[in-house]
């Protein structure tokens, strides 16, 4: 059985420094997302479209680890992107107002097929409750800065403020939205080594 794994083939995308921001060219991959609004900590949207997404995703990879494909590969960590219609509601932390897209990375020979399979699977055994709003599709980010938060997402905020301070140095602009990847299990992981990714693409 052949086994790949996507985050050492993508280290430079997911394993980034946490001493220096670094630039990087994302290429466009797939995705299945779920947006919504809400405080990620408080809002039961945020919860539902985590546990559809991570239900799908598990399904899909044992899928196709027993079908012909017969690839093993490790499920992505959670990603998330984040912005509000009023740019001080982020200033402010006013999360109730937060626009939020969870998304899960998909290897490039997930198809369709696979993924329509892989639904009716978890609406028979699961149903959770944002399965409906899940939808699959490229992402094309382009051209980011990025660099590694280690510890608690409530002390991100210095961290941010120096990689908007790169961007600007480097004469480019921030475009796009603040993007997050989750390399940590937060219910076993002690909040002081949470791994988190902070990308913004830039122009």
């Amino acid at each position: 059985m052949e086994k790949t794994d996507l985050k050492r083939e993508l280290k430079h995308l997911y394993q980034p420094s946490a001493k220096q921001v670094s630039i990087v060219d994302v290429p466009t991959m797939n995705f299945l997302m779920i947006d919504g609004q809400g405080d990620p900590n408080t809002s039961q949207a945020y919860a539902d479209a985590i546990e559809a997404l991570f239900a799908v995703s598990y399904t899909l990879k044992f899928a196709v680890k027993r079908g012909p494909l017969a690839i093993d590969y490790g499920v992505m960590p959670l990603e998330g992107l984040w912005w509000a219609d009023d740019i001080s509601d982020f200033v402010t932390g006013e999360r109730s107002r937060w626009q939020w897209t969870a998304m899960i990375m998909q290897p490039d020979f997930i198809t369709p097929t696979m993924l329509e399979e892989a639904i009716v699977d978890v609406r028979t055994k699961k149903d959770p409750a944002a399965l409906p709003l899940l939808r699959f599709e490229p992402f094309a980010e382009g051209l980011a800065a990025q660099v590694m938060h280690i510890g608690p997402f409530s002390e991100e905020g210095p961290v941010i403020e120096r990689l908007h301070a790169f961007i600007e140095e480097a004469g480019r602009e921030r475009t796009g939205k603040h993007h997050e990847i989750y390399l940590s299990d937060i219910r076993r992981a002690d909040p002081a080594k949470w791994k988190t990714v902070i990308r913004q693409p830039m122009r």
